[in-house]
C-alpha cells in the first residue's frame, strides 16, 4: 500500500523526479539564505530556471524552520514552497526537519492550494536519516490533517528506491498504524520509572534508553497502551520490551497530560514508579540504555517531558510535593 487517507487528504508516497510533477506547489528543502547550489534545490533551478532562485533569495535570509514561496518558473507546478531546513553550514536536526515541515504546510494553506509534492527534508547534502526525517514528516502531516485543510492531496517524493522504501514505512505504514490502530487520539501512554542501585557506586539510580526514533534523546521506559490493555499491564509490557527487565512493587506516580508535553501527537502518559533487578539490556528499538543518578539530570539530553517528570520524581523522594 502507498497511500492512504486522512479525513479528506490523500497521502501518496511515489518514487519520481519531483521537478516533473504537476502539482499546485513543490517544497524545496532550502538553506535559509535561499542559494539554491545543490541537492533537491538545483535540480529545481536547473529544470525551473534561475528565476526562481532570483525571486527566493530577494526575500531572504529567513530563519532556519522558516518557508517562503515562489512561482514556479519553468516547471509544471504553480508554486516553489522554500523550507529552510538548514543554515549554510548544512547542519540540521530533527527539530529543524519538523519546524521547516510545519511552516512549508503553513504557506501551502496560505496559497489555498489543492495539492502539494515533498522531498525528503533533510536527506541529501544535511545527511539526516531517511526513516527518521519520514516519521517525523508524517507526524506533522498527521497533526496538520487534525485541523481544516485546503490540501486534497499531499505526495512524498522520492528518487531512489531505498529511499521510496524508507518513506512507504515511515509515512504510509506509520501513519496508518496511528489512524487504524492508536485511533485519533489523544493517545493513552505509560513510562516507567524503575530503580536499581548503579554496581560502580551503589547510589540509586533511575534505568532510561537512549531512543532510536525520533525524538532523540534520552527517555523513561514506556510507550502507547493497546487496546484492551490496562496501564499497569502496559508498563510491565513495555518495561520488559525496552530494558528486558522484569518490575516488581509497581505503582502510580502521576500523570502526565499537556498537549505540547510530546512533540510528535498530543499523548496522556501515567507514570508508574517500579523496582527490578539484573542489568538492564536495550530492546530491539533502542540504541541504547544506561542509569542516571539525580546529579546527572540537567545536563543530559531526555526526549519529552522526561527530564521535568524525573526532577519531580526526585522531589517526591525528598518528601518534597512537585505538584
Amino acid at each position: 500500500m502507498n497511500n492512504l487517507k486522512i479525513k479528506y487528504t490523500e497521502i501518496r508516497v511515489i518514487k519520481g523526479d519531483i521537478t516533473t510533477l504537476k502539482v499546485d506547489a513543490i517544497v524545496n528543502a532550502a538553506n535559509n539564505h535561499l542559494v539554491m547550489g545543490g541537492g533537491v534545490a538545483f535540480a529545481i533551478k536547473k529544470k525551473g530556471g534561475k528565476v526562481i532562485e532570483e525571486e527566493a533569495t530577494r526575500q531572504g535570509p529567513i530563519e532556519v524552520g522558516e518557508a517562503i514561496s515562489t512561482t514556479a518558473g519553468a516547471l509544471p507546478c504553480k508554486f516553489v514552497i522554500h523550507a529552510a531546513t538548514m543554515g549554510l553550514d548544512f547542519k540540521t536536526d530533527e527539530f529543524k526537519i519538523r519546524q521547516s515541515c510545519r511552516s512549508a504546510l503553513t504557506v501551502a494553506e496560505r496559497l489555498n492550494i489543492s495539492s502539494l509534492a515533498f522531498p525528503a527534508l533533510g536527506c541529501g547534502v544535511g545527511r539526516f536519516p531517511e526513516l527518521a526525517s519520514a516519521k517525523i514528516m508524517a507526524q506533522e502531516v498527521w497533526k496538520h490533517l487534525k485541523k481544516r485543510s485546503s490540501l486534497e492531496e499531499i505526495i512524498f517524493c522520492l528518487f531512489d528506491d531505498n529511499t521510496f522504501a524508507l518513506f512507504k514505512k515511515g509515512v504510509i505504514d506509520y501513519l496508518w498504524h496511528i489512524t487504524n490502530e492508536l485511533g485519533g487520539g489523544p493517545f493513552v501512554c505509560v513510562d516507567i520509572i524503575i530503580e536499581l542501585k548503579d554496581r560502580n557506586s551503589g547510589e540509586p539510580s533511575v534505568v532510561v534508553v537512549e531512543r532510536s526514533n525520533p525524538p532523540f534523546g534520552l527517555a523513561l521506559p514506556g510507550g502507547f497502551v493497546d487496546y484492551g490493555e490496562s496501564l499497569e499491564s502496559a508498563a510491565k509490557r513495555e518495561a520488559k520490551e525496552e530494558t528486558g527487565l522484569e518490575v516488581e512493587d509497581l505503582r502510580q506516580f502521576h500523570t502526565y497530560s499537556h498537549p505540547q508535553r510530546d512533540m510528535r501527537f498530543h499523548t496522556v502518559a501515567t507514570v508508574f514508579v517500579a523496582s527490578a533487578e539484573g542489568e538492564p539490556k536495550a530492546g530491539d528499538d533502542a540504541k541504547g540504555i544506561r542509569l542516571v543518578r539525580l546529579d546527572e539530570i540537567e545536563k543530559l539530553n531526555f526526549a519529552f517531558d522526561h527530564k521535568d517528570i524525573l526532577k519531580d520524581y526526585f522531589l517526591y523522594k525528598k518528601g518534597k510535593s512537585p505538584f
